[in-house]
């Protein structure tokens, strides 16, 4: 059992490095509940935690030949950082690389909602995926009668226009846009009265008071009950766990 409780510190140390890494560059505030990284690290952390010392316990025989040992445990070492490797691989593609901008709302968007080869559509600046947070970017309006038609048919497939690298464009051709677009948050301080403590503490955190911060929706694939704060020149300031719609 003593072999069991060091692997299991071994594996508790790399799982808090590991931990460091997802939540510090791939999934900063408010990203982890958003784009569910959270709940994706934690499973994957909780199952190399609890396989590789359930298998030490297992396979540990103070009679084994120093041999055998080296093998077996080999072998249980191998498993682990095999899975962990695949399970950091899996947080990595799910992670938050854009924060787009989309007609009244911001979505948040994965390296997984989009086929790399649509990378190539975007301009040049656009093409490299953020490794420490998403990039905050505009979406044009569509172009044409028909691409308006093919933007719509898109949609409805779930392909929205924040996940089509094409339609990226830099957030400050957005911005009179999204002035337009965005509410007052003492607006929606008195329409969810059961949230003004998270409004609050999260206007604190920016610095600015209430009055003086604007809002919008924040939506992910798993995600819609987020707002993105706003200042008066359209700057993003913060969030608050809000349903904005």
């Amino acid at each position: 059992m003593r072999a069991a409780f060091w692997h299991l510190c071994a594996s508790a140390a790399v799982a808090i490095v590991a931990s460091a890494l997802v939540f510090g560059l791939w999934y900063p505030h408010p990203y982890r509940e958003v784009a569910g990284g959270e709940a994706l690290f934690l499973l994957i952390v909780g199952v190399d935690l609890i396989c590789g010392p359930l298998l030490t316990a297992v396979l540990f025989n103070p009679v084994k030949s120093r041999r055998e040992l080296t093998v077996d445990l080999s072998l249980v070492v191998s498993i682990q950082v095999a899975a962990l490797v695949y399970g950091l691989y899996s947080v990595a593609m799910a992670r938050p690389v854009v924060l787009a901008f989309e007609v009244d709302r911001f979505r948040v968007v994965a390296a997984a909602d989009f086929q790399a080869s649509d990378l190539k559509l975007a301009t040049a600046d656009m093409q490299l995926l953020s490794w420490t947070g998403p990039k905050l970017v505009g979406t044009r309006a569509p172009n044409s009668s028909d691409e308006r038609l093919r933007s719509l048919e898109l949609s409805i497939q779930g392909q929205e226009p924040g996940s089509r690298p094409g339609w990226w464009q830099p957030y400050d051709l957005s911005r009179p846009e999204v002035m337009q677009r965005a509410k007052s948050l003492s607006s929606l301080r008195t329409s969810r009265p059961d949230s003004t403590e998270a409004i609050d503490r999260a206007a604190r955190q920016t610095g600015l008071a209430v009055d003086e911060l604007l809002y919008l929706p924040l939506v992910s694939h798993r995600r819609s009950d987020w707002v993105v704060l706003l200042d008066a020149a359209a700057a993003v300031r913060g969030f608050a766990p809000v349903d904005g719609f």
